[in-house]
């Protein structure tokens, strides 16, 4: 039940920080998060692991409005879709809820990323208007509480508030809704520095995808036979991946991505109907990056929900990795990354 605070309380709170910016990294995922067991809490149905980029960051500005009637929300400029407005409003009212206040807010998101595209572009804004939000209203949440904050707004979103690398915690099955939500966050990874990767990204297509990730789920966890199967393999890729990563074998942490991104991708096909987000494009990246490894050069693809190739390989080699692409999708954008920072407040507002 939702408690009214003190006058003492209130005022207090009305006196801090009534506007906060903040920025955040998308980060792609070398174990993969596919299904959801709770849509409401944005529970997943297996733990995941992502690198951070420093690469297409989101800014989110969150400013107090007191005596707006309504939350106004622009996206690079301007007013928000509506499935987006309607998304960022009821992250708002999760933080409302927190911060036991009712003022309404402006929000103003700049982002980098392709919207849409399979490139993450929920995770860093929903990871950035976490931070904002709750400094905006008050609320004094440590780096768990704040991925546990984002994940309600889009589950990748948990990860962007880590720099690096991030693991997901699918947390609890059964219990109550509160125990479960409780378990599910994101939290840091540790790297040995010798792994130093690069991740070659290539945008075959920017548009935005004609199945959403969120029907595509629905559709594989529902219809795919090889759901199951690649859920279970996926928590034994998780231990791997962690084992690769301390050690700083490239070549593990990438064989171990690339089977789990395409094993994720399998089981899409296997949806009834299918659900395929692999182009043309995406199979002679694909193709390039064989002969990569075939040529002595250590190269991994992953892939999130969307046509787009993202290319693990050794910092070194990213220049050589990123022509061998630019060859196999002429015309398209490439871009190089490497592991960046987590969410974090932007001075000037700062509480």
């Amino acid at each position: 039940m939702r408690t009214e605070p003190t006058a003492p309380a209130q005022e207090r709170r009305e006196q801090q920080a009534q506007a906060a910016t903040a920025l955040a990294h998308p980060n792609i995922a070398l174990i993969k998060y596919w299904g959801k067991s709770d849509e409401r809490l944005f529970l997943p149905r297996t733990d995941s692991l992502s690198m951070t980029l420093d690469i297409f960051p989101t800014t989110t500005r969150v400013a107090l409005a007191p005596g707006a009637g309504h939350d106004s929300v622009t996206f690079n400029g301007a007013p928000a879709p509506a499935e987006a407005h309607r998304r960022i409003v009821a992250f708002l009212e999760l933080v409302r809820e927190r911060a036991a206040r009712e003022v309404r807010a402006v929000v103003d998101t700049v982002n980098t990323v392709p919207t849409g595209a399979g490139l993450a572009s929920s995770a860093s804004g929903f990871a950035a208007l976490a931070v904002a939000a709750a400094a905006a209203y008050g609320l004094d949440l440590d780096a768990t509480a704040l991925s546990r904050l984002a994940r309600r707004g889009s589950g990748s979103a948990s990860r962007s508030v880590f720099g690096g690398f991030a693991v997901w915690h699918a947390g609890l099955r059964g219990g109550t809704p509160a125990q479960a939500d409780l378990s599910s966050y994101a939290e840091a990874v540790h790297a040995s520095a010798r792994l130093d990767p690069a991740l070659v990204v290539a945008v075959v297509d920017a548009g935005a995808k004609t199945v959403s990730s969120r029907e595509a789920m629905r559709r594989t966890v529902a219809t795919s036979p090889l759901y199951e199967p690649w859920a279970r393999s996926s928590a034994a890729d998780l231990a791997d991946m962690r084992t690769a990563l301390d050690a700083g074998d490239l070549d593990a942490v990438g064989e171990i991505a690339e089977r789990n991104a395409l094993g994720m991708h399998a089981t899409m096909l296997a949806a009834r109907p299918a659900v395929r987000y692999m182009s043309p494009a995406s199979l002679r990246v694909l193709d390039a990056v064989l002969q990569l490894r075939r040529d002595g050069t250590a190269a991994y693809v992953t892939m999130d929900a969307g046509p787009n190739v993202k290319v693990l390989c050794r910092s070194k080699d990213a220049d050589r990795v990123a022509a061998a692409v630019r060859d196999a999708a002429p015309g398209r954008p490439v871009h190089i990354a490497r592991p960046g920072p987590g969410a974090r407040l932007l001075p000037g507002e700062r509480p």
